[in-house]
């Protein structure tokens, strides 16, 4: 507020409070009224960016704060803010950028390293995000979700202990924080001790409880009561916290049925392909969450000319600014596309993902509901390979049930909608493979279990790939995992992953969902 007059210090209060009460016309007022007689104050374009971007403006945000820094270039937090601003419009590098440049300036501010922690981690490098959220939590042990974050990279990095320790120390700063008992539980390969089922059960008690650390708590309840073999308890925990699930955010079947009607009828003729080989970089690995496609990924990572992306989010988002570009919704727009169109949709993905290509030639993209547009990618992207995998129906679906998925609303959340999803998505990759059979290959874990060797050759000679030797040893590979997977594709390959059985009964009505014989 330096070499502002005590009547502005107080319209600039007064503008933070307004923002933070959304009173947004208000605080454009307050705000606007000290940049008109300080056109160049620092704190008064901090307070319109932040202004701007609560109300959907983040270019402008971007604009306001350029303009401040370059009057105030060594200002740590316009650069954090700057940081903030990007990241609202989706420029995740001079997002990256700014932070960078706030620490440099300020290295004791902990917010920009959290910021930069979280962009790295979201981009896959979980090296820099380990380095970036230890100097959070150095200089703030008491930010909660860095705690957390810092335990999620650190488990993709398979350093399991040390991130066990950062989602203990959650617990302590929050007794009940869900995504501190997500982590311990998605730690499969070690299993919870008595003193967490008793403190698990205590917090489940309480009744001032977030409804989404509710269901966290009950999934990693359930994985607790597996693990003792106490089957109905943890049907009855799992079953508790996606019935919450549901009713927060309700899935409903009829609106994926008339999209997957619209998908197969439209994607049935599309024009030929401008460039045959457009996309030969990519493996796309799809199909249902749950049924193998972390390893199969690992695996293929393994081999020295692939990079294992894991779950990028890129092709829906082309796909859905294509729409958005069109006013009218995918699939509806399918038929009016040119194969210019596609292509120019194709280079947009793979201009989006260049950052996987830096150091080696392949790449896997390995987000699982991309089976969704596996129909279109023989016009947009040719030269791909699209690798599904599928498991035994009742294991795949029983694992979703169990697992708990951030993505919502989503259809795990009760058997009958698991059922009908698992059946569309396999007719829909039936029908996609019988129009583009060379580039859509199916893979079974069951098969790739049995077989290990002859599974890892014919995976790899699907994708172009020669065999090599590090494929085999896939558990050995140093890279971050960024699934629920993380701790059981270090290991070795396991024969008894099958746990469905165990329940008996209890899963009956998935059975008659998924069309199977009932125990």
């Amino acid at each position: 507020m330096a070499g502002l007059a005590t009547d502005d210090v107080e319209r600039l209060h007064a503008g933070a409070r307004a923002i933070r009460d959304r009173a947004h016309a208000q605080a454009e007022r307050l705000i606007g009224g000290v940049l008109a007689r300080h056109p160049r104050h620092p704190e008064a374009l901090r307070l319109l960016a932040i202004l701007q971007l609560h109300t959907q403006r983040a270019a402008q945000a971007v604009a306001s704060l350029r303009q401040a820094i370059e009057w105030h270039a060594r200002d740590a937090q316009l650069h954090a803010d700057l940081g903030n601003a990007h990241n609202a419009c989706g420029e995740r590098d001079a997002a990256i950028a700014a932070w960078r440049r706030a620490v440099e300036l300020e290295p004791q501010q902990p917010v920009p390293w959290f910021n930069l922690g979280r962009a790295y981690q979201g981009q896959g490098d979980s090296l820099a995000a380990v380095e970036a959220l230890q100097r959070t939590r150095s200089l703030a042990p008491e930010i909660l979700p860095a705690a957390i974050l810092l335990g999620d990279a650190l488990a993709h990095l398979g350093r399991f202990d040390e991130a066990s320790a950062q989602y203990r120390d959650g617990l302590r700063l929050h007794p009940a924080c869900g995504d501190a008992w997500r982590g311990l539980s998605n730690i499969k390969t070690v299993a919870l001790s008595d003193a967490d089922a008793a403190a698990l059960a205590a917090q489940l008690q309480r009744h001032d409880i977030a409804d989404t650390d509710r269901i966290a708590m009950n999934h990693a309840l359930g994985k607790l009561e597996e693990d003792r073999g106490r089957h109905p308890q943890a049907f009855a925990a799992f079953s508790a916290a996606n019935a919450l699930q549901q009713r927060l955010t309700p899935w409903r079947l009829p609106p994926f049925e008339h999209y997957l009607e619209q998908a197969l009828a439209m994607t049935e003729t599309l024009p030929e392909p401008v460039d045959p080989a457009l996309g030969r970089e990519v493996i796309f690995i799809v199909g249902m969450p749950r049924s193998g496609s972390t390893l199969f990924e690992q695996i293929l990572a393994a081999h020295p000319q692939v990079e294992g992306a894991s779950e990028l989010q890129e092709l829906g988002i082309v796909i859905q600014q294509e729409s958005m570009r069109r006013g009218v919704p995918y699939p509806q727009w399918i038929p009016q596309a040119s194969a210019q169109d596609w292509q120019r949709l194709g280079r947009d993905y793979l201009a989006r993902t260049a950052h996987w290509r830096t150091a080696r030639s392949r790449f896997t993209d390995k987000l699982p509901e991309n089976w969704k547009h596996a129909g279109v990618l023989r016009a947009m992207l040719p030269g791909a390979t699209i690798v599904e995998t599928r498991r035994d129906p009742l294991e795949t679906a029983w694992s979703c049930f169990k697992q708990q998925f951030y993505s919502q609303p989503h259809f795990a959340n009760t058997l009958a909608d698991l059922g009908a999803y698992l059946r569309g998505c396999e007719r829909a990759m039936d029908a996609w493979r019988a129009r583009d059979p060379a580039r859509i290959r199916l893979h079974r874990y069951e098969d790739l279990l049995a077989s290990p060797e002859p599974r890892v050759r014919a995976l790899l000679a699907d994708c172009g790939l020669d065999f090599d030797p590090a494929c085999m040893r896939f558990h050995a590979a140093a890279r971050s995992v960024r699934t629920a997977s993380a701790a059981q594709v270090r290991q070795p390959l396991q024969r008894d992953t099958a746990r469905a059985a165990a329940y008996g009964g209890l899963l009956d009505p998935l059975r008659v969902a998924l069309g199977l014989p009932t125990a």
